[in-house]
């Protein structure tokens, strides 16, 4: 019996260093009191509390949060009453603050949104309210920053939810934004009616063109075709009057090669003067060598007229 009350003693003291043993998770600190006086904030890793003595008031997440806070009545500068709903993301940077600096934190965070909330949409207008969501996220999460500071919460950012204006608001509203989409789908069809137009008339003028190109094409054309039968005629003219040319050229040097006496070369005189007697001249005069051949020419020609009928 003796030997059981070392061994009972042991794992008492076993089980008490057990239960009093902590390990710190990444991202979270412990907040330990002695005899009901802050102690120190434990990080990550294992740590030992001693018992009886000492405790962990407060289990403390460092991670980013974010809370949702019901829609909040707020009243604009011309009296219009609005529901706002707003979205706060928060960081706890001291826990030591954050333990003993308020109590109920997040509620604080919550009265204190609202409140600073109220006095911003209190200086803005209907219209500035529904336009200016960037800067009243930003003036409230500078103010909320600077209040919740000596709480050991850091406020990163804060957006509004959504703006709900009074119903007969939505309703003007809505009637405005249909009549701008009306607008906006009216100048779309103006707008496409008008390229469209644009599109025909351009359609015309290179028409129009490709057929002014044609026929300056087709006269270039015709211009060359009359062109080279010109070129064509006069060529197949001059090579006529080089043939004759040639062809007089050969008959006067066969003449000259056969040597005909005088009265051939009389003969052939007179019958050229023949040939332009015929023609449209109304006088000829013909050389005196030629006068004598040409009346003998007639006589003999009255004398072959007169034997005619004797035979």
């Amino acid at each position: 019996m003796g030997f059981l009350i070392p061994v009972i003693l042991v794992i008492l003291v076993l089980g008490v260093m057990a239960a009093n043993i902590r390990v710190v998770q990444q991202s979270r600190a412990f907040v330990v009191e002695r005899l009901g006086a802050f102690q120190s904030v434990w990080s990550v890793g294992l740590h030992f509390k001693i018992p009886f003595l000492e405790r962990v008031v407060k289990n403390v997440s460092l991670k980013e949060q974010v809370v949702d806070f019901a829609p909040q009545p707020v009243i604009t500068k011309d009296n219009v009453t609005m529901q706002i709903d707003t979205v706060v993301y928060f960081q706890i940077t001291d826990p030591k603050l954050y333990t003993y600096g308020v109590e109920h934190p997040m509620s604080a965070i919550e009265n204190l949104t609202a409140t600073t909330l109220r006095n911003i949409i209190g200086d803005l207008e209907l219209d500035q309210a529904l336009t200016s969501r960037d800067h009243i996220n930003t003036k409230m999460r500078a103010i909320l920053d600077e209040a919740t500071d000596p709480w050991g919460i850091k406020v990163n950012r804060v957006e509004l939810k959504s703006i709900i204006p009074p119903r007969e608001i939505q309703d003007a509203m809505e009637k405005q934004m249909k009549a701008e989409r009306e607008r906006r789908e009216a100048i779309l069809q103006a707008e496409g009616q008008k390229q469209s137009q644009i599109l025909v008339a351009e359609g015309e003028k290179q028409s129009a063109i490709l057929r002014a190109d044609a026929a300056k094409q087709a006269k270039i054309m015709e211009a060359e075709a009359e062109k080279a039968a010109r070129i064509m005629a006069a060529e197949a003219e001059a090579e006529a009057i080089m043939k004759v040319q040639q062809a007089t050229a050969d008959a006067i040097k066969l003449v000259n090669e056969a040597k005909p006496g005088e009265g051939v070369i009389k003969i052939k005189a007179l019958e050229a003067f023949q040939a332009a007697a015929n023609g449209k001249a109304t006088k000829i005069i013909i050389p005196s060598e030629l006068q004598g051949l040409a009346g003998l020419a007639s006589t003999a020609k009255a004398v072959f007229e007169t034997e005619e009928p004797k035979a």
